[in-house]
C-alpha cells in the first residue's frame, strides 16, 4: 500500500485520519463505520491540517488499540494494524474490511451504538439502516420478503400480462413464483414486497409503499423556487415509459449539420437517462418511507435522485469498476427478464459509453446523507436557459457583452470546463479573437482563472 498516496487523499468513505489515541471514542466509532459499510483505512498519527506528527510509542499503542477494539466492539473484529514509517515518523495504519454485522460499541447497545459511514463522517444508524443490515446478515432482500396482509389477488394481473407479454416468459403462479414475485408464507402464496412495488393493484401499492413511485418536475431557473411542470408516475414499470416523454417535452433540441444532413440533438443523452432511471428502480431502498425516486430538470442540469445510499459493501468507485452489488433481487430480476436491466455491474460503461458517443458530458455521481444522485449536464450544442439576462447572472450588463462572451458564461454557469481554444471552435474565429472575448471578461472581473496554465481552469467570480 503507498502510504504516502493515502496521506495525499482527502478524508472519505473509506479513509480517516486521527492525530493520535488521545480520544478513542471517536476512532472506535470509525471503525465500527467502516465495517458495517464498506470497510475503510483509519491512518493514526496525522493532523488535520496534513502534518504527519508520529506516534511516539507505536508498539505500545498498537496494543492499546488492539485491546480497545477487543473490549469495545461487537462482535468481535479483526482489523489488520501495523506500524508505516514515513519521513522517519511512526505511524499506525489500521485496515477494515467490509464484515457482515452490524457491529456496534458495547457500551452503547445494539441499538444506539451501531454507525454507518457517510462521507468523511460517522452517523448513527437509524432504525432502517439497521434493519438493512440485519437483511444483509441473513442474505435476504428487502424486496425478497412477504408481503404481510397481501394477498394473490392484490397482484394485477392484466398488469403483469401487459409487461411480459413481449416477452417468452410465462407468467402463471409457478412462473410468478420462480421470479420471486409470489414467496411462500403459511400454506400458500403471498406477493413479496418487490412483486407488490412492481405489480400490486395501485390502491394496495398506496397501501403498503406509498412512496415507492417516480416523481418528475421541471423547474424555471437553477433551484426549487417555481414549478413549470410536473407529474406522478403511476407505476415503477410505467416510469420507463413516461420519464422520458416528460423530459422530451420540457428540454430542448439543437440542429447540427453533418454533410448535407440535419441532426437534432436532444439535450440530454436518452440511453444514459434511461440506464441510470433502471439503476434507480433497481437498487432503491424502498424499505425508507418519505423518500421517493425524483426527476428534477432545471435550466442548467437534470438531476436523478434515488432514496437510499449504496448498498452496504459498496463505494462509487466500485460501481464505477463494474463491481455488482444488488439490493433488490425481485425488482432486477424481473426487470432482467423483461430486457430492460441487462448484465448486472455494466450499466455505468454503458451510460459513459453512450455520453462519450453523442458528445454530451459525463454525468456527475453522488453519495448524499440518505440518496444518490446522478446530475447530467446539457449537450454543448443546445443553448442554456440561464435567463433572459446572461449577464444579470454575474452581475454586468448584457449589453457589454457579445454573444460569444455570453455563451462562454452559459458554459460555466453549466459547470463546463471551457477555454480560449473551446471558444474558438466552437464559434470558428480566431484564436486572437477567442483570446479577446476571455480577456475582456477578466478584465470586467466576470471571470477568474484558477490553477497552472496548462491545468487550471476557468470560473465566474462571485458577486460583491
Amino acid at each position: 500500500m503507498n502510504i504516502n498516496f493515502l496521506l495525499s487523499q482527502p478524508e472519505g468513505k473509506t479513509l480517516e485520519f486521527k492525530r493520535d489515541l488521545s480520544s478513542p471514542k471517536p476512532i472506535l466509532k470509525t471503525l465500527v463505520a467502516f465495517a458495517n459499510t464498506a470497510g475503510g483505512t483509519l491512518l493514526i498519527g496525522r493532523d488535520d491540517d496534513g502534518e504527519i506528527i508520529g506516534v511516539d510509542d507505536v508498539l505500545a499503542d498498537e496494543e492499546r488499540l488492539a485491546n480497545l477494539i477487543s473490549d469495545s466492539i461487537s462482535p468481535a473484529m479483526m482489523p489488520d494494524i501495523e506500524a508505516v514509517s514515513v519521513d522517519g515518523k511512526s505511524l499506525l495504519l489500521v485496515r477494515v474490511a467490509h464484515w457482515v454485522g452490524p457491529f456496534y460499541l458495547q457500551d452503547k447497545g445494539a441499538i444506539d451504538g451501531v454507525y454507518v459511514r457517510l462521507g468523511s463522517s460517522n452517523r448513527l444508524a437509524d432504525a432502517a439502516t439497521r434493519e438493512e443490515l440485519e437483511r444483509v446478515r441473513f442474505h435476504g432482500a428487502f424486496d425478497q420478503r412477504p408481503c404481510l396482509g397481501a394477498s394473490v389477488d392484490d397482484l394485477n394481473d392484466s398488469l403483469i400480462r401487459r409487461w411480459f407479454a413481449e416477452s417468452n416468459h410465462t407468467v402463471d403462479a409457478v412462473a410468478q413464483e420462480s421470479l420471486g414475485v409470489l414467496v411462500r408464507h403459511g400454506r400458500g402464496c403471498v406477493p413479496s414486497n418487490g412483486g407488490l412495488i412492481l405489480f400490486g393493484h395501485k390502491e394496495i401499492r398506496k397501501r403498503y409503499f406509498p412512496d415507492a413511485r417516480v416523481s418528475c418536475a421541471c423547474f424555471l431557473g437553477v433551484d426549487k423556487t417555481e414549478f413549470l411542470d410536473r407529474q406522478d408516475m403511476p407505476g415503477l414499470l410505467d416510469a420507463v415509459l413516461d420519464v422520458p416523454r416528460f423530459i422530451v417535452r420540457n428540454t430542448r433540441l439543437a440542429s447540427k449539420i453533418e454533410g448535407m444532413q440535419r441532426k437534432d440533438l436532444a439535450e440530454y443523452s436518452a440511453i444514459a437517462i434511461r440506464e441510470v432511471l433502471i439503476n434507480a428502480l433497481a437498487h432503491a431502498d424502498y424499505s425508507r418511507s418519505g423518500m421517493r425516486i425524483m426527476i428534477s430538470i432545471f435550466s442548467d442540469r437534470l438531476e436523478i435522485q434515488s432514496q437510499g445510499t449504496l448498498p452496504f459493501g459498496m463505494t462509487l468507485d466500485d460501481f464505477k469498476a463494474g463491481v455488482s452489488s444488488v439490493r433488490n433481487i425481485v425488482i432486477s430480476r424481473v426487470l432482467h427478464e423483461l430486457g430492460l436491466m441487462e448484465q448486472w455491474g455494466s450499466g455505468y460503461q454503458r451510460i459513459v459509453n453512450a455520453c462519450k458517443q453523442g458528445g454530451y458530458p459525463e454525468p456527475k455521481w453522488q453519495e448524499l446523507a440518505s440518496c444518490v444522485r446522478v446530475t447530467f449536464r446539457p449537450h454543448p450544442d443546445v443553448p442554456i436557459n440561464v435567463g433572459a439576462n446572461v449577464g444579470a447572472n454575474v452581475g454586468v450588463n448584457a449589453a457589454e457583452l457579445n454573444k460569444r462572451q455570453q455563451w462562454f458564461i452559459q458554459q460555466l454557469v453549466a459547470g463546463r470546463d471551457v477555454k480560449s481554444e473551446t471558444l474558438k471552435e466552437y464559434w470558428n474565429v480566431t484564436s486572437r479573437t477567442a483570446e479577446r472575448d476571455i480577456a475582456e471578461l477578466r478584465r470586467k472581473d466576470v471571470i477568474e482563472f484558477l490553477g497552472a496554465a496548462k491545468t487550471g481552469h476557468y470560473q465566474l467570480k462571485a458577486k460583491q
